[in-house]
């Protein structure tokens, strides 16, 4: 399996503002050699397809900036295209339990606050501005999965993918009086106030772990052949800052391929990262399932053509068959340089991703 991936956003990109965009976007990563989009169609509370559930239960359909209150749907037209140039997709599920940015719940937590994350204090559970759902609240869960499978449905897609915010949330969460009474009916004591104790920690873990179980059967009793991708945060970092144990759902066999965030800005970082995933976290014969994020950009930040030539030559040294890149944007700077290299190099051949 040699995933070579992309992730597409609505954030400092337009790809998505316009069919045209779409198409001629596809066409692109078509010939520079990619095999697999990863579409965001989740993030601000708002989806970027037409999701009957989202007007139901909000009365918001669509993000409308994106599709301009002009019928489109973003998700459908990028399938299409996609597709005709023998492109995978699967959608990226950007927010999961995240409800809102900076906009203390929006709309989903001020229409539910008993959906709310709490922490320690009894406040609303925020990190790095990011305001949360409880990942361990039976609705919240039902409510993310049914979104997921609202796109299995009614979309040809290849997959569907989860991040660092699904299933995730920040250790600092857990205080609500429902996850509270569980604690207590299972130990018969509270939970520890220090939040990163190491048995409540992996309590917590467990639970999510769990969703992505029933997340996992779900997705294949409608649609047995797509995959179930996960991109989360680097172990163990992510199980102490997000509750995201990916030792295990690769040992339950829960996802079909995973993408750790890798996102370092020099080679030797990524590489010391690798040689973790390879050496110590990943079984041989679950190496197949690994293509790491590599990020291409952010703000100011672009990676420079050697670093990701060199990325790419030390993932197959280490026998990691593919890597996803965030985000889109990158390849096209300076005149296509990172998509060019890519096309006159290791992307030279095409490949089916699996």
């Amino acid at each position: 399996m040699e995933v070579r991936g992309i992730w597409i956003t609505n954030t400092d990109s337009k790809v998505l503002y316009s069919r045209q965009t779409i198409a001629e976007a596809m066409q692109f990563l078509a010939e520079t050699g990619f095999n697999v989009v990863f579409p965001v169609v989740w993030n601000k509370g708002v989806t970027l397809y037409r999701s009957q559930m989202m007007s139901q239960l909000f009365g918001v359909e669509i993000d409308f900036y994106v599709s301009r209150g002009q019928g489109r749907d973003p998700l459908r037209e990028l399938i299409e295209e996609a597709h005709q140039v023998g492109l995978k997709v699967i959608p990226w599920f950007e927010y999961g339990f995240a409800s809102s940015y900076q906009q203390k719940g929006g709309r989903i937590l001020s229409k539910n606050p008993h959906w709310a994350a709490i922490d320690a204090q009894g406040n609303l559970l925020v990190k790095n501005g990011f305001e949360w759902m409880n990942g361990f609240d039976l609705d919240v869960q039902n409510f993310i999965l049914n979104l997921i499978l609202e796109v299995v449905r009614n979309y040809d897609v290849d997959g569907i993918q989860g991040d660092d915010r699904m299933p995730a949330m920040p250790s600092e969460g857990g205080y609500d009086l429902k996850t509270v009474e569980r604690y207590i009916q299972q130990y018969g004591r509270r939970p520890p106030l220090y939040h990163k104790d190491e048995q409540w920690l992996q309590w917590r873990a467990d639970i999510l772990t769990g969703f992505l179980a029933r997340l996992y059967q779900e997705v294949k009793a409608i649609k047995p052949h797509i995959m179930v991708s996960m991109a989360p945060s680097p172990y163990r970092w992510g199980l102490n800052e997000y509750l995201q144990d990916y030792i295990a759902w690769i040992d339950q066999n829960l996802v079909d391929m995973i993408h750790p965030q890798l996102y370092r800005r020099n080679f030797w970082s990524y590489k010391g990262l690798v040689d973790q995933l390879v050496d110590t976290q990943f079984k041989n014969w679950q190496i197949p399932k690994l293509s790491p994020g590599v990020l291409l950009k952010i703000g100011s930040y672009t990676m420079t053509e050697t670093e990701l030539l060199k990325a790419i030559d030390y993932n197959r040294y280490r026998g990691v068959q593919g890597e996803v890149f965030f985000f889109y944007e990158g390849l096209r700077e300076n005149n296509n340089a990172l998509g060019n290299a890519l096309r006159k190099g290791p992307y030279t051949k095409r490949v089916s991703p699996w």
